[in-house]
């Protein structure tokens, strides 16, 4: 409604036919569906049960892929990337971090952020169980920040749309966190589907605090690793 608004238009109608035949303005209503909403070590218990449920797991491969659905601008792949380094796994592990946004992608890759988020994101950090120092992960410049190159080796960016496509990677770890709020019961379904293929057996799924998978066709498909803060594990 806030882009018909801001457009003129009348009715869905209008705004349809618009969408239909104007390519630059599909493309700023895309933008308009994506979720940006992010920081870096948001929800910190989760990253702190995320070191204590999930790393002991993943060491016992002898590498790792994990996928990061619905990573917006980056800040989140990073934490995990930051997460994976200081417990040592970061160089055998891939990340697939993937959006329908192709802006936000971008930015993502770029890995430079605002200086004023560093208080708060500093914080999270310590709070979700951080065992450095956290402006060692970047560097300041002017306004802002750029993420170290060391952590963005490992991280592949990709345009994946969680509605329209396929499965991405057979991965052991899949992130969406705060994404399948937005769909309808049919449409976290079709995704739980997805997620649930693109698990190797005994993967790991994490979900963010107000989702889950007890009302979805998958229910018995996992087994809770943190009730509380939504980490499953896929059964053999």
């Amino acid at each position: 409604m806030n882009r018909m608004n801001m457009s003129g238009f009348e009715n869905i109608d209008q705004m349809q036919s618009r969408l239909l035949t104007d390519e630059v303005f599909a493309s700023e209503f895309l933008q308009d569906l994506s979720i940006k909403v992010t920081e870096m070590f948001r929800d910190p218990d989760f990253y702190r049960s995320f070191r204590e449920n999930v790393i002991p797991i993943l060491k016992t491969y002898p590498f790792v892929k994990i996928w990061h659905a619905g990573c917006a601008t980056g800040e989140e792949a990073y934490s995990v990337a930051i997460l994976l380094q200081e417990e040592g796994l970061y160089d055998r592990t891939t990340i697939y971090a993937t959006d329908f946004n192709q802006q936000a992608l971008s930015q993502a890759k770029e890995g430079i952020f605002s200086n004023k988020m560093m208080k708060e994101y500093t914080a999270n950090y310590q709070l979700s169980g951080g065992k450095e120092s956290f402006s060692d992960y970047y560097i300041s410049n002017y306004d802002s920040v750029i993420i170290n190159k060391s952590l963005k080796r490992n991280i592949v960016w990709a345009n994946h749309n969680l509605v329209t496509d396929s499965v991405f990677a057979e991965v052991h770890v899949i992130l969406c966190r705060n994404v399948l709020i937005y769909f309808d019961k049919n449409l976290q379904n079709k995704v739980q589907r997805l997620f649930h293929d693109s698990l190797i057996n005994g993967g790991i799924l994490c979900l963010g605090s107000k989702e889950g998978i007890r009302f979805t066709d998958l229910a018995e498909e996992y087994a809770e690793l943190d009730k509380k803060q939504r980490i499953f594990k896929k059964k053999y």
